[in-house]
């Protein structure tokens, strides 16, 4: 079978050893990651503050305070369909920064709840971009056998932003208790604008990604990029890797090969999010502060250190189990970590649906962590990284983006939808039911995703080419894994 290691400019791409540089231009293409993860918390965290919400707000317009952002972010995901193959991976995540940075700065300064809700639509455009682009970013430089770890910077910038809007609510509120209701709100939804005017600024230092201009003939600008990663091409050689990548392409669209990829990954950032991960980090402040685990007589604004203190704990597992899955994704594999992680995730639903029944309540908090530690190191990293790596280079801005797409209507749909299961179902049985989708994700899997580790993309899109849904799970043994060289940028 033919494969990438066939072109010798994709191949020495394929093989590189990674470094400082590597690990630096994905953490700016990942800056949204950490954005959403903070905008993911902030809300939760100020949510009792904001003189615009109170208690008896319609749960749905509740639910789009809190999640509209996801749903912006559904609205960015299809925008970034339409333009990322056309335009580029790097200029879109420039603009997405902007974006943010002017959401963030309308968000500190509102002035009533639609402007708010309108300000935090506009951040969500944004996220969901940037979503859509950086991990298809990322597989299109990444060494096959370090793609994992740098694509699941994704999800570790997230969890880094969830703890980074707990740690500047307890700062905050603990500053100026005084003014909770005045300025304090503000500030926690409003200095998001400054990490992302930062990335603004470096983003127009990142190379564009050198597989999409070697597909669109930008040659000179292609033997730069490639420079910078440390890979030397003249133009021959990069007509060369354009007629490979075309032919490629050509073979890949006449196939049903996309569709299985699309049908896998679009099913698994679908159950990644309606499995109700976001729900602890969206509402855990207000969640924990319902479970009554200090003096209900406690005064608002100590009563909410104590909440954010809390839900702290829970986000500082989330990065450390996301370690975990740093450390395994390319050797132990996407597909094993993924199964474990549903599995897990499903005990610790049910088993704090039952500590909770029996009237313990600290024992939610405990099936909120087990099930966190699960997620983070077997299922949130994991679809970010398919999510990128299964689809072939002409077309991968266009797939990643739908799944983009189905990520955040699927997290939209969950958070809008929990404070009703909520106030009909109660927390309990709301967990109850996350653990069946889970249960139900992890049957899903076993039958049909298969296993890329250490396999180039060009490699990978073959791979869902020759199988069908029923086979693709036991395909990749039959593709070799690439080769990395030990050549040192």
């Amino acid at each position: 079978m033919e494969t990438e290691n066939n072109d010798p400019i994709l191949s020495q791409l394929n093989g590189k050893i990674t470094n400082k540089f590597y690990w630096s231009i994905t953490i700016l293409a990942t800056l949204g990651g950490f954005l959403f993860g903070y905008d993911t918390s902030n809300i939760g965290t100020a949510l009792e503050f904001i003189p615009f919400y109170s208690s008896n707000l319609n749960p749905f317009i509740t639910g789009y305070l809190v999640a509209g952002a996801s749903l912006g972010a559904a609205v960015g995901a299809l925008i970034a369909a339409a333009l990322t193959d056309r335009f580029g991976r790097k200029y879109l995540l420039i603009a997405d920064a902007l974006i943010y940075t002017i959401g963030a700065v309308l968000s500190g300064i509102t002035i009533n709840l639609a402007m708010l809700l309108i300000s935090r639509t506009f951040i969500g455009i944004a996220v969901g971009a940037d979503s859509a682009i950086a991990t298809a970013y990322i597989a299109e430089y990444a060494p096959a056998k370090r793609r994992g770890k740098l694509s699941m910077m994704q999800q570790w910038m997230i969890t880094w932003g969830i703890l980074g809007a707990y740690v500047m609510g307890m700062l905050i509120f603990y500053i100026a208790p005084g003014l909770a209701y005045a300025v304090d709100w503000r500030v926690l939804l409003g200095i998001a604008a400054i990490p992302s005017f930062i990335g603004l600024f470096y983003r127009f230092h990142m190379p564009e990604s050198p597989r999409w201009l070697i597909l669109h003939e930008k040659y000179d600008k292609a033997i730069s990029a490639l420079k910078i990663l440390g890979v030397n091409a003249g133009k021959e050689d990069l007509k060369r890797s354009h007629d490979f990548l075309v032919s490629l392409d050509k073979k890949i669209r006449e196939t049903p090969g996309i569709k299985r990829a699309f049908i896998i990954v679009g099913l698994f950032m679908m159950f990644q999010q309606i499995t109700g991960i976001n729900v602890p980090f969206y509402y855990g402040p207000t969640v924990i502060s319902s479970l009554h685990l200090i003096p209900s007589s406690t005064a608002a604004v100590p009563s909410a250190i104590f909440a954010v203190a809390a839900s702290s704990i829970l986000a500082i597992i989330n990065v450390v189990a996301t370690l975990i899955g740093f450390r395994l994704i390319d050797s132990y594999g996407r597909r094993p970590l993924a199964l474990l992680g549903f599995s897990g995730m499903a005990f610790f639903d049910f088993l704090g649906t039952a500590l909770y029944l029996m009237h313990i309540n600290v024992g939610l908090l405990i099936g909120f962590a087990g099930f966190i530690i699960f997620f983070a190191f077997g299922v949130g990293g994991t679809g970010w990284i398919i999510q990128g790596e299964y689809f072939p280079t002409r077309y991968r801005g266009l797939y990643a983006s739908l799944i983009a797409f189905v990520d955040w209507i699927s997290n939209f749909a969950v958070i809008e939808i929990f404070p009703v299961m909520h106030v009909t179902i109660g927390l309990g049985y709301t967990m109850a039911v996350f653990g069946i989708l889970s249960t139900m994700a992890a049957v899903i899997f076993f039958i049909i995703m298969p296993e890329t580790k250490g396999k180039s993309v060009e490699d990978i899109t073959k791979m869902f080419d020759h199988n069908n849904l029923n086979t693709v799970k036991n395909a990749s043994e039959k593709i070799p894994e690439a080769t990395e060289n030990t050549e040192h940028i």
